[in-house]
């Protein structure tokens, strides 16, 4: 009996050491994509892995400031998804990890560019344009034209129709800043989100929640990524998507492994996962259609031709630095949103 319970005993902690092992493999994942992705991507790497995950979503430049406020001591583990811009200063101000994935030869070569240009702190996981959706039954009920071009947007009969996200916080809306200062210069760009502001009824924290709006008849336009858009049109609302006419920028949206992170192994082996082509697969299972970085990720017959659409040479470089980006911040900030609507 003594050596059976001895036996029962060293299984006992056997169990509970292995137990132990396995729960201190965790992963803290800062999400700054869509809550449907973010759950897929987070249960899915559990599911693939044995590691537990605990994500929290927040809006790109959420994250960013984030990542700033937690420099000394850092809580999360990987930065996956938003804007590519925000992952550039990131990158720029030491607050990521430089890793090279052996996956890298999987991917299509602009989510390489990207890695390039942050000394691989960063790296693209998927790419979509900038354009804006409408609500055809609003747009019918308050007699309005159809918008085709970004100049449309600014007409006086759009006052109140008009949502986008505020740019200090969404890496949406700061893409389009930058978009209007590339595309038209910078007095150009700023005298466009001035016109553009008169229109403006309400600046979202969130980058996706105008078209969500929009869906929802809560507004005529949303300013946001054409995927996004898309997504409503799949999901049954009356949303048409626009490319504008004088042509948009683009994102690529990045993911970053976070300096000091506590479970630096786990954010490698969910590094190298989110770039495989299971992993970018579950964007289409959450109406995600964004063109993924990996070659042979699948790509849904609802998601924008990038190949079509008129894009700008957007500068990620420039825009994606910590000076140019502040500097336009505050800029917007004293010169468009203080203006009267």
């Amino acid at each position: 009996m003594k050596k059976h319970t001895l036996g029962v005993s060293v299984a006992a902690l056997t169990l509970a050491f292995g137990a132990q092992a396995a729960q201190a493999e965790r992963l803290s994942l800062y999400c700054a994509a869509q809550e449907e992705w973010c759950q897929a991507m987070a249960r899915g790497f559990e599911e693939a892995s044995g590691i537990d995950v605990d994500m929290t979503r927040k809006s790109s430049g959420e994250t960013y400031a984030q990542l700033q406020a937690e420099a000394s001591n850092p809580k999360g583990d990987v930065w996956w998804g938003g804007t590519g811009d925000p992952h550039l200063q990131a990158a720029e101000e030491d607050l990521t990890e430089p890793y090279i994935s052996p996956m890298r030869d999987q991917l299509h070569p602009w989510a390489l560019a990207q890695a390039a240009s942050a000394g691989d702190k960063t790296i693209g996981i998927y790419s979509g344009a900038l354009g804006f959706g409408y609500n055809t039954d609003l747009l019918a009920a308050n007699n309005l034209p159809e918008p085709k071009c970004w100049e449309d947007l600014t007409k006086p009969e759009f006052k109140g129709q008009i949502q986008i996200a505020n740019p200090n916080s969404s890496g949406t809306a700061y893409t389009t800043l930058a978009t209007m200062v590339q595309l038209f210069g910078e007095d150009g760009g700023f005298d466009y989100m001035k016109r553009l502001h008169a229109n403006v009824n309400q600046y979202t924290k969130s980058g996706s929640a105008p078209i969500k709006a929009a869906g929802q008849g809560e507004t005529t336009v949303g300013i946001v990524f054409m995927h996004d858009a898309v997504a409503q049109t799949v999901a049954g609302f009356p949303i048409v998507t626009v490319a504008p006419c004088e042509g948009t920028g683009y994102e690529i949206g990045s993911m970053s492994i976070i300096k000091g992170a506590r479970n630096m192994e786990a954010a490698k082996k969910f590094y190298d996962w989110a770039l495989s082509k299971e992993a970018q697969d579950l964007a289409l299972g959450v109406n995600a259609f964004q063109v993924m970085s990996n070659v042979g990720a699948a790509k849904s017959e609802f998601a924008p031709d990038l190949s079509a659409i008129k894009l700008i040479d957007y500068d990620f470089k420039k825009y994606g630095s910590s000076d140019e980006r502040q500097r336009l911040l505050s800029k917007w900030d004293t010169e468009v949103s203080t203006l009267p609507q």
